[in-house]
């Protein structure tokens, strides 16, 4: 016996209407939009170039819709007309829509019931967003059915990952870049640049990183930009990109736009993906350089109470910053990406940081036998999310150990770990190096000629640090001078008597 025989009469009732209310609810379409679509394109063939950008056969409701679509375009696109007459031969083989219409005679009342090319965008979108609605009822399906089938090999944790990564892909399907654009409009752009530029304070066309000698000579953070930040270990590669993160959050501002929008106009929202210390250890790195405490301290609790004091003013001050961390480790670049995404949609995005490179993992399940593919994967995925989402990316990435081997350690491209990739998707590389770092471990004993000879060294490099720019696509390379606060781990400007002459590439 069924269930359904063991219920009351009204309640029977109840629930078998119900069944049929849902059976028969109909996923969203519009059948007229389409004709109507189909029917502008067939009579003015250059309708299909209004919507030819977004809309696709596959987002037909009708299958037949799609295939007239599709056999229009391929028409159109071998540079012939796309009329009744010339898709019927496409056609005459097909099956009946019913017994008194074939579809040589359909292809003709959808010409003659055309209405007009002016609205062939407003039914491709139409037909478009409800494609998306029907895509959206079908992903919810299947986590449901999925949900209560609940597999032993499919954990929840990876029913959510794979519903987040679905629902992602469809947000991003319809956006394929705006095409051509003329020659003036990307001159309109470039002035707009050059004012943005003039009106905001250090006159920089990109982001502020609060590090002035830099700015001037990167002209600050460019949007779409991959910047690659790299170094040996214990050079400070994560100390700068934390102190460049906290000054661009610290400093972000917005101004209301005519169409009621907020717009940036300094400063910006940070997203930190920190795949190798946790989110504790980099709020404590942040907290130690804006506190002038030392982390050790603070870790070990080794504070009095006013330093105790201090260290709460600011935490509440830095708690209103937009920065954003995420600490999972051993993300893919879909994965990575797709966070990405999410963070400019729901709180917007100036700046995303990577630290770094090498923990990121690529797509393909080979990855792990050709690492030098893997990485070529991650970085030209990095570069094409860098001008997806408009903003600059700084990706943290190690050094090889052939830097230990040579008399002078400042680092070179060719140091980089499987550099071919890196450097040719990079638009700037910037080398960390501090020489105090190395001299510091030369240390003879105490009383000869040597250590004095060593204390003098150590006087000239002390507090001391160099970011070396090796490449730089839009400007010059060489070498900035900054101060470096190692009790906690702060990088700042420098006299600028220090700063060394430059080249261009």
């Amino acid at each position: 016996m069924t269930q359904n025989a063991i219920l009351p009469t009204d309640q029977l009732r109840e629930a078998v209407e119900t069944e049929d209310a849902l059976t028969f609810r109909q996923v969203p379409h519009n059948i007229e939009a389409e004709q109507a679509l189909l029917g502008a394109v067939l009579v003015n063939n250059e309708a299909l170039d209004r919507v030819a950008g977004f809309l696709q056969p596959g987002h037909f409701f009708d299958p037949l819709h799609g295939e007239i679509f599709e056999v229009a375009g391929k028409l159109i696109q071998a540079g012939k007309q796309a009329t009744p007459i010339t898709l019927k031969t496409f056609f005459e083989n097909s099956e009946p829509i019913d017994s008194n219409l074939t579809v040589p005679k359909y292809l003709g009342r959808l010409a003659v019931s055309a209405t007009t090319i002016i609205n062939a965008h407003d039914y491709g979108r139409t037909i478009y967003d409800l494609y998306i609605r029907r895509q959206l009822i079908m992903i919810g399906e299947d986590v449901v059915n999925e949900a209560f089938d609940s597999p032993v090999d499919h954990p929840p944790a990876e029913q959510i990952q794979g519903a987040e990564n679905r629902l992602y892909d469809l947000a991003e399907s319809g956006k394929y870049g705006q095409g051509f654009m003329t020659f003036g409009t990307a001159l309109t752009e470039a002035i707009d640049m050059a004012n943005n530029a003039y009106m905001r304070d250090g006159h920089l066309s990109g982001t502020a990183s609060g590090l002035s000698d830099l700015d001037n000579k990167m002209g600050g953070l460019q949007q779409s930009d991959l910047i690659i930040l790299a170094g040996r270990p214990s050079m400070g590669k994560t100390a700068l990109v934390t102190n460049i993160a906290y000054n661009v959050a610290k400093a972000f501002r917005t101004e209301a736009q005519p169409d009621g929008t907020e717009k940036a106009v300094d400063g910006g929202v940070v997203g930190f993906f920190s795949l190798e210390m946790s989110a504790e250890q980099l709020a404590t790195r942040i907290l130690s350089e804006q506190a002038e405490i030392s982390s050790e301290q603070i870790r070990r609790g080794m504070i009095n109470e006013e330093e105790f004091r201090k260290l709460v003013a600011v935490s509440q001050e830095m708690s209103r910053i937009p920065l954003h961390i995420d600490d999972t480790g051993g993300l893919t670049i879909a994965q990575l990406s797709a966070r990405a995404r999410k963070l400019k949609r729901q709180k917007g995005l100036g700046l995303l940081i990577v630290d770094y490179l090498q923990l990121l993992a690529g797509g393909s399940k080979g990855g792990q036998s050709n690492r030098v593919q893997e990485v070529t994967e991650i970085t030209t995925g990095l570069k094409a999310l860098a001008k997806e989402l408009g903003v600059p990316i700084i990706a943290l990435s190690q050094l090889s150990r052939q830097v230990e081997q040579r008399e002078d350690k400042r680092p070179q491209l060719s140091d980089l770990r499987e550099s071919g990739s890196i450097e040719q998707d990079a638009d700037v590389v910037m080398f960390v190096y501090r020489e105090e770092y190395y001299i510091e471990r030369l240390k003879p004993d105490e009383g000869t000629a040597e250590f004095v000879s060593w204390q003098e060294k150590m006087a000239s490099v002390a507090g001391r640090a160099e970011v070396i720019l090796g490449k730089q696509r839009h400007g010059p390379v060489g070498t900035v001078q900054l101060s470096f606060e190692g009790r906690f781990t702060r990088f700042s400007n420098l006299a600028r008597e220090y700063q060394t002459p430059t080249t261009y590439e």
